[in-house]
């Protein structure tokens, strides 16, 4: 227990003095039979709780939380977590001066206990105003190293990861698509933990150091969407890559029907990987033992059940031209796919790629289109009298909050260079002038972009996460991002 005197404030606005926060955490630690402790930076409650047997939760139990009042402490979270589930561990990131930083993790007994407290205690108002936001948590332990010569095996790649990094586990290497002896120039490193993936990308960051003679790109791979096993159960979609681009649906559906005939309802390919729709899901599930491994056009293919995206963030990539209008499956089916690289998923919006969700406070506003009826009547007004969760891009909120703190609207100016294979590359630098004269004069992202959107959209998402940690805007994901790497 931290022995320092704290005054705080509760929800009723009083002040409470350090020994009342004292005697308020005793008195948890007294009704719950749980221990709490204290050390780098974090406070821990539980961890395991009283009469634990066996190893820790596995992984996908625990749950970020965001947007905690900084003079709120455990005595007043502990019991609006409890409400999900058996807690095993709550940890409360603390300040030197006693506050809490505003955040925490909290790791229930199982996944669902967990996936109930996302479901009602996310935009959760824990004070008068205050909401806070729940998402889930999960220690990355993949990195994405690109900039790999093409002609290297996984063999050679994963021998080689392992001399110079620690804790190796797997490495996972794409066949290009169009010539399957090489690879694409890149590979996802896998760790034994988060500590070891952590420890491997601070040595290997710099820029300077080179694998078989090439300098490589290192960075956190992006998770994988976390899909609940109730929901694969209803799964009668397979996911099959690794094809010949030459490949047909016809052919596809031919060899996917032989184990069955007339068990596909429906094909759909893109590039060098397709969806094969089933009537029913025994006959998918089926046909994916018998089919993962065997070649169609001289391709070992691979064969896995498609994993459903939230529709919702898929309309979002409609509108947003991320996915073209006739890709179907798209809209459905997410899986493992490298046309974004840092990920093994598909290509999610940029928004979505910075962030991994998005903000969630305030509550956000359904997204669909309206008649507009002849004679409907329409009041002109501005942009700023709307709320954020009105505006869906980095480049809005961040023009909205410049006008909400009385400051000259943010300044883009744009730069480019050529990356080592002839592509031009962009990168915007934002200055606000409000604040020009302060700390930082201006802001540039540390990564480039292909597209102009997508450059605006990542100078101004990585803008407000340096305005949120001086100005305490918003940007919860971002942050949260942040703190677990």
């Amino acid at each position: 227990m931290n022995e320092e005197n704290i005054d705080g404030t509760n929800g009723c606005g009083k002040v409470r003095t350090g020994t009342q926060n004292e005697a308020a955490l005793l008195a948890l630690m007294e009704k719950t039979g749980y221990n709490m402790v204290q050390e780098n930076g974090q406070r821990k409650f539980g961890g395991p709780p009283p009469g634990w047997e066996g190893p820790p939760p596995p992984r996908g139990c625990e749950v970020f939380v965001g947007k905690i009042p900084r003079d709120m402490y455990e005595d007043e979270l502990v019991p609006v977590f409890e409400r999900a589930g058996k807690i095993y561990e709550f940890r409360l990131m603390m300040e030197f001066s006693g506050e809490n930083r505003g955040y925490a993790f909290v790791m229930y007994t199982t996944k669902e206990e967990a996936q109930l407290a996302i479901r009602i205690l996310n935009n959760y108002e824990i004070r008068p105003g205050k909401f806070i936001g729940v998402c889930v948590s999960l220690d990355n332990c993949r990195l994405f190293i690109g900039a790999i010569p093409k002609e290297k095996k996984k063999e050679e790649i994963l021998d080689e990861m392992k001399k110079v990094t620690e804790g190796v586990v797997d490495v996972i290497v794409y066949p290009s698509a169009t010539d399957k002896t090489k690879n694409r120039g890149f590979a996802f490193v896998e760790y034994e933990s988060h500590r070891a993936a952590a420890m491997a990308r601070r040595k290997l960051i710099p820029g300077t150091f080179q694998l078989w003679g090439h300098t490589i790109q290192v960075d956190w791979a992006d998770p994988e969407k976390e899909v609940d096993e109730e929901t694969m159960q209803r799964v009668k979609v397979l996911y099959v890559r690794n094809l010949m681009i030459s490949t047909t649906e016809e052919t596809i559906k031919a060899e996917f029907n032989k184990f069955k005939p007339g068990a596909v309802e429906r094909v759909k390919k893109l590039r060098d990987y397709a969806f094969v729709h089933f009537f029913n899901r025994e006959d998918a599930v089926a046909a994916m033992s018998v089919m993962n491994g065997k070649c169609i056009d001289g391709a070992s293919i691979e064969v896995t059940l498609a994993k459903p995206v939230n529709k919702e963030n898929t309309w979002r990539q409609h509108l947003n031209g991320q996915i073209s209008p006739n890709s179907e499956n798209l809209i459905v089916y997410a899986n493992k796919e490298e046309s974004h690289p840092k990920t093994l998923g598909k290509p999610p919006t940029l928004l979505a790629r910075l962030n991994g969700q998005h903000s969630p406070s305030p509550p956000e506003i359904e997204r669909c289109t309206y008649p507009f009826f002849p004679g409907t009547k329409l009041t002109p007004i501005s942009m700023y009298s709307l709320k954020s969760n009105h505006f869906n891009s980095a480049v809005m909120h961040l023009d909205y909050y410049c006008n909400k703190n009385n400051w000259a609207p943010p300044e883009y100016y744009l730069y480019s260079t050529t990356s080592q294979d002839g592509k031009v590359l962009l990168v915007y630098k934002i200055v606000i002038p409000a604040i020009a004269n302060g700390s930082q004069s201006y802001f540039m992202p540390d990564k480039l972009c292909t597209t102009l959107e997508d450059a605006k959209e990542l100078a101004a998402q990585f803008t407000l996460l340096h305005l949120d940690r001086e100005h305490n805007l918003f940007s919860l994901d971002l942050c949260r991002r942040i703190w677990r790497k």
